[in-house]
């Protein structure tokens, strides 16, 4: 049994918002007992903090389950959070593409509460030594807070799996995760804690047609019809902006990993993420330990390496998405 906490910005049934979010943590409901979903927090990034927080209390009462919701930054350590908001938020200003969430239930805005996510976060863990996995899969604004508050966090976490970062994908300098709030991804990157990471390098091979979420949603339960609702909008929004046949569901990847190890390849570099220059700021560096022929001005590494996802076998992904949400 893996205790989890979920740190994300879920986007279910919000017009232009990615729902691989929703997918995560629809999967991590569905794996119980081999995981036990302790805490969902919630950080600004592909969605704004309050509608985060509706998007995961939505699902949650969809799925049946009293887990706690709690709210934490609503911007970047430094990062102006306009630029971001007007950009991510694009897809609510255009006709053409909220048409495509007609019919779709809209989560209903949540009652205020104190934002307390990155206390909630450290006392959990540091209470709990070598015991809570975090999975975190928004920017990790919530995570540096927690471990700026406890700085044991990052050796009292059991691991630290993140989806973010980008190394060689053509088009991308950088992610949306790491390039919302570098400083943070930095911080946490270097911490020292045992992280598995999911760039975009590994989570582009992943994808979900109309017909694969047909099959993977077939169980009649809450969970899965939740799940189909929002999903299939999402997907027509990634065909017609992306040019894809379906969306790559980046997130879910964290939690997969976490069931079944074999769907991907791994292996160790150091991770930096630039925080200075307009072309590199939000960008990430990996190189393997001792590799590097050149390093005269560079510092030495801070933390310890970390654990890259590489190859990723979809198929499998798929299949043990259809058969875990099939017991929900």
């Amino acid at each position: 049994m893996t205790r989890l906490i979920i740190d994300c910005d879920p986007g279910n049934g919000i017009p232009g918002a990615n729902v691989d979010d929703g997918l995560a943590l629809a999967l991590a409901l569905a794996a119980r007992p081999a995981l036990t979903l302790e805490m969902v927090t919630i950080v600004a990034g592909n969605t704004p903090r309050e509608v985060g927080a509706s998007v995961a209390t939505a699902l949650l009462a969809a799925a049946g389950r009293p887990i706690k919701v709690i709210p934490g930054a609503a911007r970047a350590l430094l990062e102006p959070p306009e630029p971001w908001r007007a950009y991510l938020d694009r897809a609510t200003k255009d006709p053409s593409m909220t048409v495509l969430w007609e019919g779709t239930t809209r989560p209903q805005p949540v009652a205020p509460t104190t934002p307390n996510a990155a206390i909630a976060m450290g006392e959990l863990i540091v209470g709990n030594p070598g015991q809570i996995t975090l999975v975190a899969i928004g920017p990790l604004t919530n995570v540096a807070h927690a471990l700026h508050l406890y700085p044991e966090m990052a050796q009292a976490v059991k691991e630290i799996v993140i989806m973010g970062g980008v190394f060689g994908i053509e088009g991308y300098i950088k992610d949306t995760n790491f390039a919302v709030d570098p400083e943070a991804a930095r911080l946490v990157l270097s911490s020292g804690a045992n992280i598995t990471l999911a760039p975009l390098d590994a989570t582009t091979q992943t994808m979900l047609t109309h017909a694969d979420l047909d099959r993977l949603t077939a169980a009649d339960n809450a969970l899965c019809r939740y799940v189909s609702e929002t999903t299939h909008p999402w997907i027509d929004y990634s065909m017609r902006t992306r040019k894809l046949p379906g969306c790559w569901i980046h997130d879910v990847l964290t939690v997969a990993w976490l069931l079944e190890p074999e769907l991907v390849t791994t292996d160790e570099y150091y991770v930096d993420v630039a925080v200075d220059g307009a072309l590199t700021r939000g960008s990430s560096r990996r190189w393997k330990p001792g590799s590097l022929r050149l390093t005269v001005g560079l510092p030495e590494p801070q933390g310890r390496p970390v654990r890259i996802m590489e190859r990723v076998d979809n198929a499998r992904l798929l299949a043990l998405i259809e058969r875990t949400l099939a017991t929900a």
